[in-house]
């Protein structure tokens, strides 16, 4: 029985197979929030792309010694798992060897398969591609992706966007501003592309939210989350064993790995905000204003002078260096980069920089800040 889940944002669409259920339910689930997703038939999906994910131990095998079968390998970092990527004529065949996943792209049909022998790695990594397939797309017809965070005003569809480098405050700044009646469109990054003569329009990159322990104590979220656990919930599988015991032992010290290169946080759920933390969601807006945020534990929340004389930077996209963690292993934009092609981002930052922007200083006293995104944000 192979069961099928339709993806679709703004004009791209991406249908998931799988012969089990957990593997197109869990696509539906992660991404289902941000994009539209259903329920289809199988017998529909012929004709566009699709993304087959099959729990199949021989086809795992047989596909995992083709690709180490002699060939030039590549051996890359994906989604931080280790891939090795070769060549069979025109088709692209990769293996994973830390999930136990094999994987084959026909582009001429467009047609991604992944086998694999566990479930949840094959749902996981299944969800993953499913949303480079429609990123390749929307690249394609024009649409960049910025590294930012984003909310929405749900009486207009104004969106402000945040801009920083990690650990700035882009995620604390949209959190802050939906607990304050606006709805998170993104924590980390968004698609966005230029309409009309002036606009941007955003949509959503679906993806869990990384929240710190700290972070989720002062926006008062630590109960329900600890309350969530022990009333046998979970959150995202990548979630660090540590951080789900700190969390049910009502302990918020920020964890830190590699010498405090790496925060280890909470991974929420994109259909958990609403439920746990009173969050709601948006679909998509057109840019209104941007914030330049910083954090200081324990200054005093306040706007600063106007913001840098604005120009996007590289930093600013999703390209080169800063994407870090979805190389286009297997050119499903065809050449176009992870950040959309020069014309779009250019375009999209000079339209960017004629819209409000302030720099804001927050802290971890949750109403000073508050109050201090509010007065920032009056003017739009």
């Amino acid at each position: 029985m192979i069961s099928a889940t339709r993806l679709e944002a703004a004009s791209a669409a991406v249908t998931v197979l799988s012969n089990r259920t957990e593997v197109t339910d869990w696509a539906r689930r992660y991404i289902g929030p941000w994009w539209a997703a259903s329920v289809v038939e199988a017998s529909t999906a012929c004709g566009g792309p699709v993304v087959v994910a099959t729990v199949d131990p021989t086809e795992h095998a047989e596909l995992t010694l083709q690709v180490h079968d002699g060939r030039h390998i590549e051996e890359v970092e994906y989604a931080r798992h280790r891939m090795f990527v070769a060549r069979d004529g025109e088709d692209i065949i990769a293996a994973s060897p830390d999930e136990s996943i094999a994987y084959r792209y026909t582009a001429a049909t467009g047609r991604l398969e992944l086998s694999g022998l566990g479930v949840m790695e094959l749902a996981l990594a299944a969800t993953r591609l499913a949303r480079e397939v429609v990123r390749g797309q929307l690249l394609r017809d024009g649409w960049a992706v910025l590294h930012a965070s984003a909310v929405v005003r749900p009486e207009d569809g104004a969106t402000l966007l945040a801009f920083g480098t990690k650990g700035a405050g882009k995620t604390t700044t949209a959190l802050l501003l939906a607990s304050a009646g606006w709805r998170l469109l993104a924590n980390d990054r968004v698609l966005v592309r230029p309409t009309g003569e002036r606009d941007v329009e955003v949509v959503p990159w679906p993806s869990a939210a990384a929240l710190g322990l700290g972070l989720i104590d002062a926006l008062g979220w630590g109960a329900a989350a600890r309350d969530h656990l022990r009333k046998g919930g979970s959150f995202h599988p990548t979630q660090h064993d540590s951080v789900t015991e700190s969390l049910l032992a009502g302990d918020f010290t920020p964890l830190w790995e590699g010498g405090k290169q790496r925060e280890r946080k909470v991974q929420v759920f994109p259909d958990q905000f609403t439920p746990l933390f009173g969050v709601e969601l948006a679909s998509g807006g057109h840019a209104a204003g941007l914030l330049f945020p910083r954090v200081e534990a324990d200054g005093s929340p306040d706007v600063a002078d106007r913001a840098r004389t604005l120009r996007l930077g590289e930093n600013d996209f999703m390209s080169g260096a800063t994407e870090d963690r979805y190389p286009d292993v297997f050119e499903l934009a065809q050449g176009v980069d992870g950040g959309g092609r020069r014309s779009a981002r250019d375009e999209v930052s000079a339209r960017l920089a004629t819209l409000p922007h302030e720099r804001v200083r927050l802290s971890h006293d949750v109403p000073a800040s508050v109050a201090v995104l509010r007065k920032a944000v009056e003017a739009i």
